[in-house]
């Protein structure tokens, strides 16, 4: 395949490949422009999972701090057991969070991929000939 007609920011030829049928890649076909400021538009919406790990990595914490108060008999273990159950219910909360996070950007993955199929149907009908 040929490569894209494009130039880049930086004032260099693009070396992606070009569309079937055309000589620019999506990211510099004019005809495109649309299809790429709606994929922009979804760009950071999704939460990440890095807030995740920093807050379950804090609630870890915590709860090896209060394991060692329990142990010194700082703490009650009734009243350690009734904490735990809070941070229990906080790591389940994280966990469909998670979750939710990743059906959303699944469905964005989906959404993409139809779109490009639906603009250029026969581009990737050559694999697996």
């Amino acid at each position: 395949m040929a490569l894209c007609s494009g130039i880049r920011t930086d004032g260099g030829r693009c070396r992606a490949q070009a569309m079937r049928d055309s000589t620019y890649c999506l990211n510099h076909a004019p005809n495109a422009a649309e299809l790429r400021k709606r994929r922009a538009s979804r760009g950071g919406k999704a939460g990440g999972k890095g807030r995740q790990n920093t807050q379950v990595q804090d609630v870890k914490e915590k709860i090896l701090e209060l394991t060692e108060k329990v142990e010194k008999g700082d703490v009650l273990r009734g009243d350690a057991a009734v904490m735990f159950q809070g941070y229990n219910v906080y790591l389940s909360a994280l966990r469909t969070e998670l979750r939710i996070t990743e059906q959303q950007e699944l469905v964005t993955r989906f959404e993409q991929l139809e779109e490009a199929l639906t603009d250029n149907p026969n581009r990737y009908h050559h694999y697996g000939r």
